[in-house]
């Protein structure tokens, strides 16, 4: 059932894995590239890069960016969002998918920050998913852009590309993350995060990957490479 289930989001059967000299090169190609990738949230401080990603889930960043231009002109602090309210926090995102819940989450972990961290957001995986709305990929996204830490957070895009190009198969998102954290070089690491999710969201596609204008084609697994 969970490989049926993983070769319906990868296009194909799982792979056999590639080599470390083979992932090696691949890095080496996406840093040549793109040597200094972003991620597309927008941001204006460590806390609201934690309210944004909070409110990406199953949601995209260009709807997320949309709704908090006007949140975070206001609210910038745990503080300000604390006093704006959960109901105001509301109609800000109410374009934002879940946004019920969402808003409910910010206003909570803006108290807790207040409460028990000093108003500053942790830098720590174990206390960011003490807070509302914040599991584990929402954690890594914090570490990785807002401290620098060499963590993955594996999406629905990253798990995609782990799999479907061999660089880490796996049957759950954890255990693609573990896998790339052990066979992705450490040289590369702190930016293979934003690497494999900028691929997977514009060149290794979901249903028709574009194979054709991929910079990884020559080491990739995928067996039904699609041409332009």
């Amino acid at each position: 059932m969970v490989r049926t289930q993983i070769k319906s989001i990868i296009g194909a059967p799982m792979p056999k894995p590639l080599t470390r000299a083979e992932i090696e090169k691949i890095f080496e190609a996406f840093s040549l590239h793109d040597p200094e990738p972003r991620g597309e949230l927008d941001y204006v401080n460590v806390f609201t890069l934690l309210v944004a990603v909070v409110l990406s889930a199953q949601a995209t960043d260009v709807g997320v960016n949309k709704a908090t231009k006007a949140l975070f002109a206001i609210a910038d602090t745990p503080e300000k969002m604390v006093a704006l309210g959960e109901d105001a926090i509301r109609q800000h995102i109410k374009t934002i998918g879940l946004y019920r819940n969402k808003a409910k989450n910010v206003f909570l972990l803006s108290q807790m920050l207040i409460e028990k961290h000093a108003s500053e957001v942790p830098d720590t995986r174990e206390a960011l998913e003490s807070l509302p709305g914040v599991g584990r990929k929402t954690a890594n996204v914090v570490l990785n852009i807002g401290f620098g830490q060499p963590t993955i957070a594996v999406d629905t895009h990253l798990f995609r590309v782990g799999n479907r190009t061999g660089i880490a198969p796996g049957k759950t998102p954890l255990a693609v993350e573990l896998a790339l954290l052990k066979r992705v070089p450490k040289h590369y690491l702190l930016h293979a995060h934003h690497w494999l999710i900028l691929h997977g969201r514009y060149v290794c596609k979901a249903r028709k990957p574009e194979c054709y204008r991929c910079i990884i084609a020559q080491w990739c697994r995928y067996p039904a490479k699609t041409a332009g």
